[in-house]
């Protein structure tokens, strides 16, 4: 079977040579010479490949710093009378000094760690370091294209990104404090520059930095549409196709129709704040005094923000699953279990998602008919994601599985995707919402189905294409001990907050000791608190195997070290500018040709055989 492998994977590279597409590519461009040098081989690189490291990096800076933060606020919530004055040298004035000389933390900053915390995850790590990264990396290279179809434009992207990111990194270091009012940026705390000290300047970056994400996310996602459309190679038809790149093709979609709402809503939000228009705010009192505004409605924003907020949580989540989708075949050795039924679930959540924004209103006073449509939707998109579950451990199912750190963390993404949709049901019930909304059932919920899960999917993939990244391998025994760290610790946080969700416990409260009825829960708070930590620890396991393997991590001997189907697996171990140094290859078959007639797997540039059926 080995000689039959090696056999394979030579016939490849014979048929590119022999068959494959000459588009003069490198007689035009002359190999390399765009990246001779630092600046442009690192900063002004038009290369996919690089640009998705650019994301990626920036993706791990920011979740390091984010979850950080998670676990400052816990050490408030698990251990509210505990002297923090340890934390004065990292957080200033913002750890308040008793005249015992013990410390706490000041309540307008637990706000801020919150609110920045939940717009650098979802906005920073989860949307642009999970979608920029494996678009970039993964559509030439499964598409069998030389780069993206806009190559400037996909460096523009990627600058606007980093700009954004400048911006929010310096809103945190102002000396009133960066935005405090819940990354949901709800007026009037986010439209009033008085309402609280994170209200100032540091929503003003705030909003700086989410309008260039958006730029940064818009270039990409019609780079992303074009490049698939446009740039697919010989033969490599739509049903052709890697689920990796159809859960694109849908997340650039939803976001190109999502984000430009979101732009709109936060342009009113600036009249409000800049030109006194009054978008947003009526009959608004501080102090006793009423200002000048009259006429507005914060439910308009609500609107407008959740009409992006909840396909975004599909922009996050359906990258991830063409993730998983793909490695999980590649490690079952089985071809993905129902490609077509898979392709029609990524795009009825697509459409679906445009039509549910409103269940997170509510409690907001919108029109009981309206909620129960809503809610109808709501219980809808629920069957196509069950397609997506049932489909997955169809695929595993007697499949002759490798367990290493991707397979893992795929496997893992299916354990939380499960656990936290199916809390979904019950948020997604009007009636049901009025005793759970604002609990910590509802932060319980979108973490594991929508936080864990996606960062799972992003691991899985780093894990599995690490050696496209930089042809050698991570440690694989640092990598499993990653993943049970993170899974055991993952479910030590988030599951007992279903438990407090149901008790009323709500969130975002900075100390429950003004309350007797939630000082039983004091045990369990300490529990989370542990589990936080303990998680954020394990994330350095991580850490230092991505960036030790870079250099000196296990070399790449083969092309193809697991045995796959798809394309990138047909470029050379140190793929150059342009992908394939001759010819660009011609797909004859699907993308899932696994344990078929005999075969372990068959790539999808080798010709159907006489008498094969194609998929």
């Amino acid at each position: 079977m080995e000689t039959d492998i090696k056999d394979y994977d030579l016939q490849a590279e014979e048929l590119i040579e022999k068959h494959g597409v000459n588009d003069h590519f490198h007689e035009e461009h002359h190999g390399d010479k765009y990246q001779s040098g630092f600046f442009s081989k690192y900063i002004f690189s038009l290369d996919h490949k690089m640009i998705a490291k650019q994301f990626l990096v920036t993706g791990i800076f920011w979740a390091i710093i984010g979850a950080g933060m998670s676990v400052i606020f816990r050490l408030q919530l698990g251990y509210p009378d505990a002297d923090l004055h340890w934390l004065k040298p990292l957080l200033g004035k913002w750890i308040n000094l008793d005249s015992a000389g013990a410390g706490s933390l000041s309540p307008d900053f637990y706000l801020a760690l919150v609110t920045m915390h939940g717009t650098i995850l979802i906005f920073f790590v989860l949307t642009a370091g999970l979608s920029g990264t494996f678009a970039n990396l993964l559509l030439p290279l499964q598409l069998g294209a030389r780069d993206m179809a806009s190559p400037i434009m996909n460096m523009m992207s990627s600058w606007f990104f980093m700009l954004a990111s400048v911006v929010m990194f310096f809103s945190l270091f102002l000396s009133t404090g960066p935005f405090s009012g819940g990354w949901v940026a709800y007026p009037p705390l986010s439209v009033l520059p008085q309402a609280s000290t994170g209200s100032g300047a540091g929503m003003t970056l705030w909003l700086a930095a989410l309008i260039l994400f958006v730029i940064s996310n818009v270039l990409g996602g019609v780079n992303y549409i074009t490049t698939i459309l446009n740039m697919r190679t010989k033969g490599m038809t739509m049903w052709r196709m890697p689920l990796t790149v159809w859960s694109i093709l849908v997340t650039a979609i939803v976001g190109l129709l999502a984000f430009p709402v979101l732009f709109a809503g936060f342009l009113l939000l600036i009249f409000d704040r800049s030109l006194g228009t009054s978008f947003y705010l009526s009959e608004i009192f501080i102090g006793g005094q009423a200002l000048d505004h009259v006429g507005g409605s914060p439910i308009l924003y609500q609107h407008l923000f959740w009409f992006l907020g909840h396909p975004e949580v599909y922009i996050v989540i359906l990258p991830a699953m063409g993730i998983v989708s793909e490695i999980l075949a590649v490690n079952a050795r089985k071809p993905i279990f129902g490609y077509r039924a898979m392709v029609y679930s990524l795009l009825t959540i697509g459409f679906l998602s445009f039509l549910v924004w409103a269940h997170h209103m509510f409690m907001s006073g919108i029109n009981p008919f309206l909620a129960s449509i809503f809610s109808a939707f709501s219980m809808i998109i629920a069957v196509p994601s069950s397609v997506k579950v049932f489909n997955w451990l169809s695929t595993i199912f007697r499949g002759n599985i490798r367990f290493n750190s991707a397979s893992l963390f795929a496997i893992g993404f299916v354990s939380m995707f499960i656990s936290g949709g199916l809390t979904g049901l019950f948020m997604g019930n009007a009636v049901l919402d009025i005793q759970i909304h604002d609990t910590y059932f509802i932060v319980a919920h979108f973490h594991l189905v929508m936080g864990v899960a996606a960062i799972f999917g992003m691991l899985a993939g780093v894990y599995h294409w690490y050696p496209k990244f930089y042809a050698r391998h991570m440690n694989e025994t640092l990598g499993q001990i990653h993943f049970w760290g993170t899974i055991i610790s993952a479910y030590m946080v988030f599951w007992p907050m279903h438990y407090l969700g149901m008790f009323g416990v709500p969130r975002r409260y900075y100390s429950f000791d003004a309350f007797d009825s939630f000082k039983d829960f004091t045990g369990i708070n300490k529990f989370i608190t542990i589990g936080a930590i303990i998680g954020f620890l394990v994330q350095f396991l991580f850490i230092v195997n991505f960036f030790y393997s870079i250099w000196r991590g296990r070399k790449m001997t083969s092309k193809n070290p697991y045995k796959a189907t798809t394309l990138e697996w047909t470029t050379p171990i140190h793929t150059p500018h342009g992908n394939w140094p001759g010819n660009v290859p011609v797909v004859e078959r699907w993308a899932y040709d696994y344990s078929k007639n005999g075969e372990d797997y068959v790539p999808q540039v080798l010709p159907l055989r006489e008498g094969e059926e194609a998929h």
